[in-house]
């Protein structure tokens, strides 16, 4: 077997082993909202039994994962609140949604460095001041934020609702981008960030694996202001100047096993 079927192959069973979790976790962020989803039904979006069971109605029926990405995007431009009642799951499952490798496409293992960031108590601000505000509250966000991330060698791989996704080359990268992201004054809203560092899938436009998992999961526990990077990330970039890596705590993370992280700040 040549090199590249080997990787070939190792990437194509690293997909399939997730596709039932991710078609799953799309259906019910689409179900997450009755009119949302008769909307999606009623244009053709997607089908009815794959909507209400999509395990025992699969490929046959399901929609195009990219025209599924692109109206899961537009809805949460207009409608943040739809989103933000399924907080980082939603972009879980975004970051999944093009997981299926194409005719011709090597999809690499490889080191990355994962990090999400959100917007604490967004679902709440939401529901306070409404769609049109929490909408202009996420477009200064991600305006504010791309630079920042550039500036490290970093990529915004998605954006959704209150949530940016984000990849670095290298840990100290992100360790650093983090730090800077979370001090970022954001108005009412404070961000919080979670970073982890390990092997995950690489295709041309997306990073699929379980270090997208658990770095969401880290996010969820970060308090505002914060940015908590696992011990994976701290041992991997080791002392560097401007940061601290704080005393590492083991958390439990829905759905994943318990994972050491610690606080990153600024010095």
């Amino acid at each position: 077997m040549a090199p590249t079927d080997g990787v070939r192959d190792t990437g194509a069973r690293a997909v399939a082993s997730l596709h039932q979790s991710i078609t799953e976790r799309l259906a019910r962020l689409i179900r997450s909202d009755a009119e949302w989803a008769d909307q999606a039904v009623d244009v053709g979006l997607v089908d009815r039994d794959w909507l209400a069971d999509p395990t025992a109605n699969p490929a046959r029926i399901a929609p195009p994962t990219e025209v599924l990405e692109r109206f899961l995007e537009r809805t949460a431009e207009r409608r943040p609140s739809v989103l933000a009642s399924v907080g980082l799951s939603a972009l879980q499952a975004m970051s999944l949604s093009r997981s299926e490798v194409g005719a011709g496409e090597v999809a690499i293992p490889a080191e990355v460095t994962v990090v999400f960031t959100d917007l604490e108590g967004f679902t709440t601000f939401t529901a306070a001041e409404g769609d049109d505000a929490a909408a202009h509250l996420v477009g200064d966000h991600n305006r504010r934020f791309g630079p920042i991330v550039r500036s490290r060698g970093g990529r915004v791989v998605k954006r959704l609702g209150d949530g940016l996704m984000l990849t670095f080359p290298a840990p100290e990268a992100a360790a650093l981008a983090a730090v800077e992201l979370v001090g970022e004054d954001h108005g009412p809203l404070r961000v919080r960030a979670g970073l982890h560092h390990g092997e995950a899938v690489v295709t041309h436009d997306d990073v699929v694996g379980n270090v997208v998992n658990i770095a969401a999961r880290l996010t969820e526990q970060a308090e505002g202001g914060c940015a908590l990077a696992s011990v994976a990330v701290r041992d991997a970039v080791g002392e560097i100047r401007g940061i601290t890596f704080g005393r590492a705590k083991r958390y439990r993370l829905k759905g994943i096993d318990p994972v050491s992280a610690c606080v990153v700040t600024a010095t």
